[in-house]
């Protein structure tokens, strides 16, 4: 058994599909019309066969509270490894992206964590 697919839920699939490529870097995999919606993948430009990222419409009655108590809480719905967390921060801070906390080193690990503007935290990870 392996992950192959985890899902973003996101309020505007197009706005997060550009979040997601432009800033994040990560590229297109699928993107097949459903309906009103897509589905709609993306995978890390480094591992093109991974696991795929589904930009999920969050429009399941539950799923707008489920992502409001998450970012009022403070509390990532994902996280994204990267190679150095302080350079990848200085990176999403240039192209605007609101960092709701600052790179800190937690033991073996420093995390930050930062707002996707699709309703979502996401937090970037750095394992020593």
């Amino acid at each position: 058994m392996r992950i192959v697919l985890t899902s973003v839920l996101v309020d505007d699939q197009e706005k997060a599909q550009r979040f997601y490529t432009d800033v994040l870097g990560f590229v297109p995999r699928a993107d097949v019309p459903m309906g009103e919606h897509r589905w709609l993948t993306l995978v890390s430009d480094d591992d093109p066969d991974g696991v795929q990222l589904l930009l999920e419409p969050d429009a399941h009655p539950a799923a707008k509270p489920y992502k409001a108590a998450l970012v009022r809480d403070g509390i990532p719905c994902t996280s994204f490894a990267v190679d150095d967390v302080q350079a990848e921060y200085k990176r999403l801070r240039g192209h605007g992206v609101r960092f709701t906390q600052p790179p800190v080193t937690m033991g073996p690990v420093t995390i930050a964590v930062f707002d996707d503007t699709c309703g979502n935290l996401v937090q970037i990870a750095q394992q020593h």
